[in-house]
């Protein structure tokens, strides 16, 4: 597949109806799929009477590319049930945000979307979160198998460093003035030899949560996991074929290819992005920008134009409204 730039996107990318058959062709390169019963076998395009587009039934006039199912006789279109449905943006403009968004390595912010694209703040924001949501790892029983290497980070500010308002007492250790952290844990897995990454928002790095989100993404029986030398993994980790770590307390990274790295450098990777891209993430919605992280490195060999294809497939599905994030 061709490397296309936004530039090259724009030019062929020209009007409305365009948008929707380039979005076919990514949603549907072996034809039309219906949204409401699955027939993948014949459906009818519906042309439009005036070479201008069809009128809608508030009397607008959309380029909107319609189709209707031979068996279910409804009519539905490439956003139908996507995570596009119901938006007033075009899709044009959708199809350009999207591409930014699986570009750009370190994200792209809604005040961004806001200012390149002319639509309104809380518009941006919510298409922002709409594209987060096509990029969730949403494969019911697809299990990280082989080496597995595990790892957990801290997402947030430091509360010393809260000056707006005092720290809360049970954030004090007793008898000591430092003070505990109240940042997000966020747990990681990464596939040693597909790179796939997975990371879920937990509430504790206790044993029982480690072994929680490792039971629901990994095939245990069948794989080896990699991690530091935290104690919380030792119980689950005789669960599995082997468990190596690593001492990081004296000094050791990498032993015989037994190595955090590759997590050290995707969180580093990630909390750059949010500091200088983001700014902030609310706690609420970290989930949705962690899985954005997630998507991107884990095809980050892929070309953009893979990359964007491979988003636009996912998009089905998952509407998302607003009252919903």
């Amino acid at each position: 597949m061709a490397k296309p730039t936004i530039t090259e996107l724009a030019n062929k990318i020209t009007t409305e109806a365009d948008a929707y058959a380039y979005f076919e062709g990514l949603r549907w390169p072996n034809g039309p799929v219906c949204p409401h019963c699955g027939n993948r076998e014949k459906h009818y395009f519906l042309t439009p009477k005036s070479d201008t587009g069809r009128k809608t039934r508030t009397g607008a006039v959309t380029e909107r590319r319609v189709w209707k199912c031979a068996q279910c006789r409804k009519q539905f279109s490439v956003i139908t049930g996507t995570v596009f449905h119901g938006s007033k943006v075009s899709l044009r403009t959708w199809l350009f945000v999207v591409f930014e968004m699986a570009a750009n390595k370190n994200g792209f912010a809604a005040r961004e979307i806001e200012r390149k694209y002319g639509v309104a703040p809380k518009t941006a924001w919510f298409m922002a979160h709409r594209i987060r949501e096509a990029m969730a790892n949403r494969a019911p029983g697809s299990l990280l198998v082989g080496t597995i290497v595990a790892d957990e980070t801290w997402i947030g500010g430091d509360p010393k460093n809260h000056h707006w308002k005092p720290i809360e007492p049970e954030l004090l250790k007793p008898g000591h003035s430092r003070v505990r952290t109240d940042k997000t844990p966020v747990v990681s897995l990464v596939s040693v030899e597909t790179g796939e990454v997975r990371s879920r928002v937990v509430a504790d790095v206790t044993g029982r949560t480690l072994r929680k989100v490792i039971e629901q993404q990994v095939d245990i029986a069948n794989s080896h996991l990699q991690t530091d030398a935290a104690s919380a993994y030792l119980p689950v980790g005789r669960e599995f074929l082997s468990h190596q770590s690593v001492a990081h307390e004296r000094g050791e990274y990498v032993r015989d290819g037994v190595t955090t790295n590759r997590l050290e450098g995707y969180f580093a990777q990630m909390k750059r992005s949010i500091d200088g891209t983001h700014h902030h993430v609310s706690k609420v919605h970290l989930h949705r920008y962690v899985s954005e992280f997630d998507f991107r490195y884990s095809t980050c060999k892929d070309t953009d134009a893979v990359r964007m294809a491979r988003l636009m497939g996912q998009t089905g599905g998952r509407r998302l409204r607003y009252r919903d994030v």
